[in-house]
């Protein structure tokens, strides 16, 4: 059968992605960025580098293999769900009080009273205000005297909900995880993961999309055997 054809009607593309160089923000103990001259202009004729980075640094997806024993990785994500509205829950007040905070099935019905239900499809986004610190690294991961990072997150009976109750293909934030940093067992990533579904972190701009009506094109490296990969997101915004 013939598929019907999907429009996109925009007045505006929205980067979402942060640019990569050394010094960003980095998960505790992840390996750092680095940048290798293999060729001059002076020397070979032509400007080449080499770079390093882990596969959850800077604005990435997470892929089931991340936590999963023979989880899909990056290589095997559907180019189809590349391409997905976004729903955009601002939770920057709460977050700016308690950075521990998480978001709760009351606080989504709380933002459907007002932008209606979540989209079939859509990929759910957490605006926690956190990009702010990303110029101040230790300030972004936020890591405690008690050894756990004290960053906002999605509760995992949110996450449970917008993919069980309505239909989301995927959730992202603008801090290091989905889940609070303070959870060690990282129970958000692994309701979202199981399913399994787009997970986007350390995502940049999302105070500059509306609560509905943005669509997200994603492109990611297909790297065979991995656990996630570097993202480059944008949005279009009518």
């Amino acid at each position: 059968m013939e598929q019907s054809k999907r429009t996109i009607s925009f007045r505006r593309v929205v980067d979402l992605t942060h640019p990569i160089k050394p010094g960003i923000p980095l998960w505790p103990g992840d390996p750092p960025v680095q940048f290798e001259t293999t060729a001059s202009l002076a020397a070979e004729g032509y400007f080449l580098r080499r770079f390093s980075m882990g596969e959850h640094s800077g604005t990435h997806i997470s892929t089931p293999s991340a936590i999963f024993d023979r989880g899909s990785g990056p290589d095997s994500i559907s180019p189809e769900t590349l391409i997905t509205p976004a729903a955009v829950i601002d939770c920057r007040t709460s977050a700016g009080i308690d950075p521990d905070h998480v978001l709760t099935v009351a606080e989504i019905a709380d933002w459907e009273r007002r932008h209606g239900k979540i989209a079939a499809g859509s990929t759910v986004l957490l605006l926690t205000g956190w990009r702010r610190y990303w110029d101040e690294p230790e300030r972004f991961i936020n890591l405690g005297d008690d050894g756990l990072m004290h960053t906002p997150g999605f509760a995992p009976e949110a996450v449970s909900f917008v993919f069980d109750e309505r239909g989301a293909t995927g959730i992202g934030t603008d801090t290091h995880g989905v889940d609070a940093g303070r959870d060690p067992d990282l129970e958000a990533s692994r309701a979202a993961l199981s399913k399994p579904a787009l997970v986007l972190e350390c995502l940049n701009n999302l105070d500059r999309l509306p609560a509905t009506g943005a669509t997200l094109v994603i492109g990611r490296l297909p790297l065979v055997g991995g656990s996630g990969s570097p993202a480059c997101v944008l949005a279009l915004v009518p």
